[in-house]
C-alpha cells in the first residue's frame, strides 16, 4: 500500500454528542481534545461537528459521514445511563457488524481511572467501509478511551478499506 492509500485511511470524523455543547451552554474541549489526539497520531481530521442527543439526528450524521467515505467516526458523548444518553442506540441502528472488542478494551483501560466506566455503554462497529468507535463524554475520558485502542487502528482501517477485501 502506497503512501497516498495508508492517508486515505487515516482520515477520521469526530462527532460530539451533547445537547448543552450543541446549545452554546458549554464549550465542546471533547472534541477540541480529540481533534489533536487524532491528529498527533498522524490522523488527518476530516470533520468535526457538535450535535444534540437525537437519535434521528446522531443516526443521519453517521450515515452522512459514511457515505463520504470517512474510514473512522469517532463519537464522544450519550454512552451513559442517562435517558437522553442514545449514541450506542443509534451507531447499533447505523452499523452492519459490531466490533466488541474495541469497545470491551476501552472500557478496560478506563477502569484503571474510574469505576465508572462500568457504567459506559458505548459500542464499536462496522457499516461499509467505516468503523464508529463510541468514546464516553468526559474529555479526558474520551481522549484516554481512543489512546486505549490506537495502536490496532491503522491495521483496522487498512484491512477495512483494503480492495483486497472487495466482496462484491
Amino acid at each position: 500500500m502506497d503512501g497516498q492509500d495508508t492517508g486515505r485511511f487515516l482520515q477520521t470524523a469526530i462527532v460530539t454528542v451533547s445537547d448543552r455543547a450543541h446549545a452554546g451552554e458549554r464549550e465542546d474541549r471533547g472534541g477540541s481534545l480529540l481533534v489533536e489526539c487524532m491528529l498527533e497520531a498522524g490522523f488527518t481530521v476530516t470533520a468535526a461537528t457538535v450535535i444534540p442527543d437525537e437519535m434521528e439526528i446522531i443516526r443521519e450524521t453517521l450515515t452522512d459521514l459514511v457515505s463520504c467515505h470517512t474510514p473512522l467516526v469517532l463519537t464522544t458523548g450519550g454512552t451513559g445511563a442517562g435517558p437522553r444518553d442514545v449514541t450506542p442506540e443509534a451507531t447499533r441502528s447505523v452499523i452492519d457488524r459490531e466490533m466488541p472488542g474495541l469497545a470491551e478494551e476501552i472500557r478496560r483501560q478506563g477502569l484503571a481511572q474510574t469505576r465508572y466506566s462500568l457504567l459506559s455503554r458505548g459500542i464499536a462497529g462496522i457499516r461499509e467501509r467505516t468503523l464508529i468507535i463510541n468514546l464516553p463524554g468526559k474529555p479526558e475520558g474520551a481522549v484516554a478511551a481512543v489512546r486505549s485502542v490506537l495502536d490496532v487502528l491503522p491495521h483496522a482501517l487498512a484491512v477495512l478499506c483494503s480492495p483486497r477485501f472487495d466482496h462484491g
